[in-house]
């Protein structure tokens, strides 16, 4: 029985049979994996606090027919202190469930694993703007689950340009002023220039930019546009975050 070692982030568990869970763990060397944790619902069970949503830590698999077995968890950080606080458990539910529509099984990509320890860390801290960090991060699973936006050049023509005011949503790139704008989003300079000043920045040096209102609320419509027209479902969390800040629904 081969067994595997991997670091891992818990974003989804689910009661399966009488007495266990079937866990779903974002890895830094399997990708997305969906686990049995056997006996996790007992009282006494060694993964009845190791097994909730958030856990990071060191886990030891192997796998079964339909699932992984999970064998040993060695917690890192557990991060049920966002539980405490109505922001951070909606922005942590919300990552989790991200990455659970975005990601395709068992597709490893460490770079973006490290980003995401990295947004709950600072999401713990909160260190830097909660908004900025999210879109921050959303920009960084688009670019890892192959929709990435390319702001460099026009994406109809391929002509640099240093900005503009408009994303065509079909090729996901910004449009010169010689291109037709059509099948996409009217955006102002300053917002598409903050896009990509985040598309290239490390999460953990975030605290250096601030955005105002306006430019937050018109990166948070085009995000959510892209990920809802993108992936098979709509993450239910978006809900929860607009009714936070009082943003109107993108339906």
């Amino acid at each position: 029985m081969a067994l595997f070692k991997t670091r891992g982030i818990i974003i989804k568990t689910q009661d399966y049979k009488e007495a266990d869970k079937i866990v779903w763990i974002f890895t830094e060397k399997l990708g997305k994996v969906s686990c049995i944790a056997r006996g996790a619902k007992r009282g006494k069970s060694k993964f009845l606090s190791t097994t909730l949503p958030f856990c990071f830590g060191d886990f030891v698999l192997f796998k079964g027919k339909s699932f992984y077995n999970i064998s040993e968890i060695e917690v890192i950080d557990s991060f049920q202190g966002l539980l405490m606080d109505l922001e951070t458990i909606t922005y942590a539910s919300y990552f989790c469930e991200l990455l659970d529509i975005c990601l395709m099984d068992e597709e490893s990509n460490r770079d973006l694993f490290r980003e995401v320890i990295s947004a709950f860390y600072l999401l713990k801290s909160k260190a830097v703007d909660i908004e900025v960090l999210t879109r921050a991060l959303e920009l960084n699973v688009l670019r890892a689950t192959g929709y990435g936006l390319d702001l460099e050049e026009c994406c109809i023509c391929k002509a640099k340009i240093s900005s503009s005011d408009y994303v065509n949503l079909q090729y996901l790139g910004g449009v010169c002023e010689n291109c037709e704008k059509i099948n996409g989003m009217a955006i102002s300079r300053a917002s598409y220039n903050s896009i990509k000043i985040l598309n290239k920045f490390p999460l953990e040096k975030l605290a250096r930019i601030s955005l105002d209102k306006k430019i937050k609320k018109e990166i948070f419509d085009l995000i959510t546009i892209i990920i809802s027209q993108n992936y098979y479902r709509k993450p239910k969390s978006l809900e929860a975050l607009k009714f936070l800040k009082g943003s109107e629904c993108n339906e």
